[in-house]
């Protein structure tokens, strides 16, 4: 594994940790957002009120359909700024009740200028990269917690937009894209289908396409479909490297030190499923 994939994996539980925190769910929740509106609403809309159709663009891998259940009807509830500010105040309350008094440590204040440095090496690079620069125009937030939270939310969509471009490049469409991921064996592909909202009969067809393009043989990646698979996963890690090539290989190795008991601490309250890091 590369020093920069160790990197972003390292540092990807404090960042996803908002995904699954109950305080963001609750905040959410108050401003009139229910079920999934709160995902696709808080991750979107640093974009500002979009239509559906660019959440999909940009989010990949859901199905339409669910997506359109959720927006534009958010932005009829609550604006994307009073959301953007809900999301932040549930990321200090969540890290402050997880963490304790490690956001206000000399190490916390440490790994949160690391971490920018490396986000803002690339603040320039905009160009196809939508999650990224919608992000990237955000203000700075001020404590050191929260400023080590955006700065992987920002190196996060940057790596994912650069993602989206690979699997475009591998001529692999969002359901096709959860499929192969699901043949690695990383995630099941039950869960990948269910929390992406794609019918049974979609997943089926995107199956038999790929079996047919080679990709796969009874459900199981082929030679040819891990070969593949590796080489969209080495240009997403091509194309998401420039900010720890920046940082440099001590000082990356420096930010994983001191992030991965934080990352290890919320994935073990918040997400008991993923391996710790």
């Amino acid at each position: 594994m590369t020093q920069e994939r160790r990197t972003w994996r390292t540092l990807e539980p404090f960042h996803g940790m908002i995904y699954f925190s109950p305080e963001a769910g609750a905040a959410y929740e108050a401003l009139g957002l229910s079920g999934r509106m709160g995902y696709f609403a808080s991750r979107a809309a640093a974009l500002g009120p979009v239509p559906a159709e660019v959440v999909i663009a940009t989010f990949y891998n859901f199905h339409p359909d669910l997506v359109r259940q959720a927006i534009p009807a958010a932005w009829q509830i609550a604006s994307p700024s009073d959301i953007l500010a809900a999301r932040l105040e549930s990321v200090d309350v969540t890290l402050r009740r997880v963490l304790g008094d490690a956001v206000d440590s000399p190490e916390m204040s440490r790994a949160a200028a690391l971490a920018r440095q490396a986000a803002e090496t690339v603040a320039g690079e905009l160009s196809g990269r939508p999650l990224y620069a919608a992000h990237a125009a955000l203000p700075w937030p001020k404590a050191p917690h929260l400023v080590l939270w955006h700065a992987q939310t920002l190196l996060r969509e940057y790596r994912g937009d650069g993602h989206l471009a690979a699997l475009l490049a591998a001529g692999l469409s969002g359901i096709e894209a959860l499929v192969t991921h699901a043949a690695t064996g990383a995630v099941t592909s039950e869960v990948l289908r269910r929390t992406r909202g794609w019918p049974q009969a979609d997943w089926a067809a995107a199956v038999q396409g790929l079996e047919e393009r080679g990709w796969l043989f009874e459900g199981a990646l082929t030679e040819e479909g891990r070969r593949r698979r590796a080489e969209v996963e080495e240009a997403t890690d091509r194309m998401g490297m420039a900010p720890y090539t920046a940082l440099g290989a001590a000082r990356c190795e420096e930010l994983c030190s001191l992030a991965r008991p934080w990352s290890k601490a919320v994935a073990a309250e918040l997400m008991p499923w993923a391996t710790g890091r």
